[in-house]
């Protein structure tokens, strides 16, 4: 059996990391535009910096630590090698943290930046301005958060479209049904014959189009779920 699993901003909640959008619109004050475009960082680069800055220190901080869902996870993919794709909408590292091996972050991620000039990709964890140097082509102001800002593409979205087509289990995690591409996933799923399932704190957007749906905590449902699909392998 081939699972994808996809997952969002539910699953990280109860490791202490906020969610991207307040129920305001605002994230620190921030209109979402300013912050989280191109256009934004075009416009103010250092007020984005800081934006992103505030969040890796966030991620990083002591309190911030994967919990049981991103740990079954890791332990389904250890369990099931090349039979799991995992892919994330998430920008933290907490699936690493957790244990997994190998997971596709479609949005970017946030302990890395990117060179707009030389198109480098690299581990950045400490705080970045329009001062820093690409470490690669040494150009200056050329870096950016590697996040996927609105209006970009997300990341491997030719891998993640093939597992989807050749899957036999569709599961999304904390996922909200807000954000396309990935909202249509269960659709792409449903088309190739796969079982489609939604483990989420609350009914989503799309929950309609699951096969099944449970209501509750990641960190309950997931080990959960994924000890009935060992119990079966």
């Amino acid at each position: 059996m081939k699972i994808v699993i996809l997952t969002g901003a539910g699953i990280s909640a109860e490791s202490g990391i906020q969610t991207f959008r307040a129920s305001d619109g605002l994230w620190e004050g921030h209109r979402i535009e300013d912050v989280a475009s191109p256009e934004g960082f075009v416009r103010h680069p250092e007020v984005v910096h800081q934006f992103y800055n505030a969040r890796r220190r966030q991620l990083m901080s002591e309190s911030v630590v994967p919990n049981a869902a991103h740990r079954a996870l890791a332990k389904l993919q250890r369990a099931l090698p090349e039979r799991v794709t995992l892919v994330t909408q998430n920008v933290d590292d907490l699936h690493e943290r957790g244990g997994s091996t190998k997971v596709i972050h479609m949005h970017g991620e946030l302990l890395k930046v990117c060179c707009q000039g030389c198109g480098e990709v690299f581990i950045h964890r400490d705080d970045c301005s329009p001062a820093h140097a690409c470490t690669a082509c040494r150009r200056v102001g050329e870096l950016r958060p590697d996040i996927v800002w609105f209006g970009e593409m997300p990341k491997a979205m030719n891998e993640i479209y093939s597992a989807l087509e050749k899957a036999d289990l569709f599961v999304a995690i904390g996922t909200s049904g807000h954000v396309y591409p990935a909202a249509g996933f269960v659709d792409v799923a449903n088309a190739a014959g796969a079982k489609t399932l939604e483990l989420n704190m609350d009914v989503s957007l799309v929950t309609s189009v699951f096969d099944e749906a449970r209501q509750g905590l990641a960190s309950a449902l997931v080990p959960e779920w994924v000890d009935q699909v060992l119990s079966h392998a």
